[in-house]
């Protein structure tokens, strides 16, 4: 028998402003209530622009504790339109002490958890290893009222270990909060293989664990003029077999609500039994960082 959920993406741009990108999603979680979304996912670090960019210690002034007063808030609005958001927040955990996390609320406004992201990148734009602790939670799935989700960001979303033990704990779907986008000057050159590496990878990790996938990035130029991050929206739903059922648009807001039936995923896997295949006896080389030959 189906088992329709409602999910809803909401695709940002953000500004240097945190009150009005707050102001921004508030309004863009009630738009997509309105139009029947149950779970509700914003993109990472929507408060404030991708400060990540450069390592400078006035940002870590954007962080705060969790729970804290955007969960306050945040479940408020859930309790009040009677949906689960997934919220990517700036995390202070102690003096010093910093994640890259996102919060969970459900549907009646209590707030379920947290997941810390894992896998924390350092590349040219992405200095994210000067902010942020790697996480210490492990991976988390939160049964909320319409579906157990399973909450990654960003740089974990290339990982499939991530999306399998995840998966593995009970998901129906993977939630994938998001900042990613083009380095202008190579988006000519590298552009549309870099944009198909993201989709697919994500859209794999659907197939090898037969559920859903939702990935929720931001739009927009962010940075100098002639550099900066151009992020390339494309916020998308696939379903357990790799089949993207909805996307946003590349350049602008966007606010996307799509039927999900969770039937599929029973179905799905007794197809195609990944799971059931599995040799958990030979995996043990998994925990190596590189099998170096003797």
């Amino acid at each position: 028998m189906s088992r329709l959920v409602a999910v809803g993406l909401v695709q940002m741009r953000m500004t240097d402003d945190p009150q009005r990108n707050f102001g921004a999603a508030v309004e863009g979680i009630r738009e997509a209530a309105a139009r029947g979304a149950q779970i509700v996912c914003l993109p990472e670090l929507f408060r404030s622009l991708y400060f990540c960019q450069s390592e400078d210690h006035r940002h870590f002034a954007l962080a705060e504790p969790i729970p804290g007063p955007s969960t306050e808030a945040l479940s408020a609005l859930a309790r009040d339109l009677g949906v689960v958001i997934i919220a990517s927040l700036f995390e202070k955990r102690a003096e010093g002490l910093y994640h890259n996390t996102a919060a969970v609320i459900d549907a009646d406004g209590r707030y379920l958890g947290k997941y810390r992201k894992m896998h924390i990148p350092d590349d040219p734009l992405y200095y994210e290893k000067f902010y942020f602790t790697p996480g210490d939670l492990g991976f988390k799935v939160f049964a909320t009222r319409y579906a157990r989700a399973g909450v990654l960001i960003c740089w974990d979303q290339w990982y499939p270990e991530a999306a399998r033990l995840t998966a593995l704990r009970g998901a129906d779907i993977l939630f994938y909060p998001t900042a990613i986008g083009w380095h202008p000057q190579e988006k000519d050159a590298y552009g549309a293989a870099q944009h198909a590496s993201w989709e697919i990878i994500q859209r794999s990790h659907g197939i090898a664990n037969g559920c859903y996938v939702v990935s929720v990035n931001r739009t927009g130029h962010e940075g100098d003029s002639d550099g900066g991050i151009e992020f390339w929206g494309q916020s998308f739903v696939s379903d357990p077999s790799g089949t993207i059922l909805a996307k946003a648009a590349v350049d602008r807001p966007d606010v996307l609500v799509v039927s999900i039936d969770l039937a599929r995923i029973d179905e799905q896997r007794t197809h195609w039994p990944f799971l059931r295949d599995r040799r958990i006896d030979a995996y043990g080389e998994m925990t190596r960082r590189y099998i170096d030959e003797e």
